[in-house]
């Protein structure tokens, strides 16, 4: 899907300079935009994802009333860079004091970033999340499921009213099921080719994680509108033999699935604007800051933290369902799925062991609000081994300001993505509308 952008001008008419520059930008932006018939500052706008200027003049400064009155998002790219020329900033400073919010990418990676925003912002609108659940929050662990805003009614509203997706539930019961009654034979044949390394993996696990992934991609296959989904995995994990994991991570590289441990909406949609704008590898896990103290380390079941050269205070450890979760394929430098590690899940479950590659790292993640975003740039640093523990291969990182992290966080469940983006981040803040509080 590209992006519908309507190219504006100023009365009384358009030029050759501005001609010249949409021209120039008309082949930078090919790939991810749609250019419609210019149209004159003030003039009834058609339906688009954003306006463009590709020419600035002194008029802007008479012409502030017409730029209030826009109610689309407003790209500034008056170079044939696809970026803000420096000529330009007294405009765009001028008009953000008027309260004229723009958009002026200073590199080509930045438009290219906003005008993928773009699109999935349109794309939100017509898009639906599916969870499978039945009472979320009174089955295992209820006393800690139960706290969870993604289950509450008021969050998918928001979730509506915000991004325009829907949220469609069906029943965990009833999909565990279905799974189950899926022939091994068309189990095997599915998945025959997928390369899918293991280490003690029984055969009957293994298919019974793939008939879960049958199961979803019926589901999926009904409505192509669905583009992210979660199950109740673990608060619901009696309705099924298995788990999830190898299903979200075959989905994802075969249809670009958005996926949500435990059916976290408020992770699905995270990582959705963020994966989906920016195209970096990505995942979701669980933050236990060493500030935490031993009630990090006593719901893991390790003794202490991961010995670290300095600023302990500024490290967390990372992991999700006995590893560091959730990670496609295609996005680790190590990949294994093993038998499962927690006790909540079916002894018949499993879980995948993998790592990304060390380095820039950034985490991210919406607020119950829907009108903020915390982001924190930091430095994966290695990887933590606790046998006998509920973290057998966890992740170390380390942000700028552990402390002013505990004051910000929105979740236990973060969105951590390969490389620093944080100015990346607040483009896409213009673009759907939400603060950044970067730490």
């Amino acid at each position: 899907m590209k992006a519908r952008l309507v190219p504006l001008y100023f009365d009384p008419g358009r030029d050759t300079d501005f001609d010249r520059m949409l021209e120039a930008l008309r082949p930078l932006l090919a790939d991810r935009v749609e250019l419609l018939e210019p149209l004159p500052l003030g003039a009834p706008l058609p339906k688009a994802d954003a306006v463009l200027f590709p020419q600035l003049l002194g008029e802007a400064y008479r012409r502030v009333d017409d730029f209030r009155a826009i109610d689309l998002p407003i790209l500034i790219m008056t170079t044939e860079f696809g970026t803000l020329s420096m000529w330009d900033w007294e405009i765009a400073e001028y008009l953000k004091s008027h309260h004229v919010q723009t958009i002026a990418p200073y590199n080509k990676e930045q438009a290219e970033k906003v005008c993928a925003a773009l699109s999935v912002r349109r794309e939100l609108k017509r898009t639906k999340y599916l969870v499978y659940q039945d009472d979320p929050g009174q089955g295992f662990q209820a006393a800690i499921f139960k706290r969870f805003y993604w289950w509450e009614d008021e969050c998918s509203q928001r979730l509506n009213d915000t991004f325009g997706i829907s949220i469609v539930k069906k029943s965990f019961r009833e999909m565990g099921t279905a799974a189950k009654a899926i022939s091994d034979a068309e189990a095997d044949e599915a998945s025959k080719d997928w390369n899918v390394p293991t280490d003690a993996v029984s055969d009957h696990s293994l298919r019974s994680a793939v008939k879960l992934y049958l199961a979803v991609k019926r589901d999926l296959d009904a409505d192509p509108t669905i583009r992210a989904a979660g199950i109740n995995c673990l608060n619901e994990s009696h309705f099924s033999d298995t788990t999830p994991c190898l299903a979200w991570s075959r989905l994802f590289q075969e249809r670009g699935l958005i996926w949500g441990c435990e059916a976290d909406t408020m992770s699905m949609i995270s990582k959705h604007i963020l994966h989906k704008s920016l195209g970096a590898p990505i995942m979701m896990t669980n933050l236990y800051p060493f500030l935490l103290g031993n009630a990090a380390l006593k719901h893991e079941r390790i003794e202490s933290f991961p010995e670290v050269a300095s600023e302990p205070e500024n490290h967390i450890l990372i992991a999700h369902c006995g590893y560091m979760g959730v990670i496609p394929q295609p996005f680790a430098t190590e990949w294994t799925l093993r038998k499962k590690v927690l006790a909540i899940v079916d002894e018949n479950a499993m879980v995948i062991d993998a790592q990304l590659q060390t380095g820039d790292i950034t985490l991210a993640k919406l607020h119950p609000s829907m009108d903020k975003m915390t982001v924190a740039e930091g430095t994966l640093t290695g990887y933590s081994q606790f046998p006998g523990s509920d973290c057998l291969n966890g992740g170390v990182v380390k942000v700028r300001n552990g402390c002013k992290l505990m004051d910000s966080l929105a979740s236990h469940h973060y969105l951590l993505l390969v490389g620093h983006h944080s100015v990346n981040i607040r483009f896409l803040g213009k673009v759907f509308g939400f603060e950044i509080q970067e730490i």
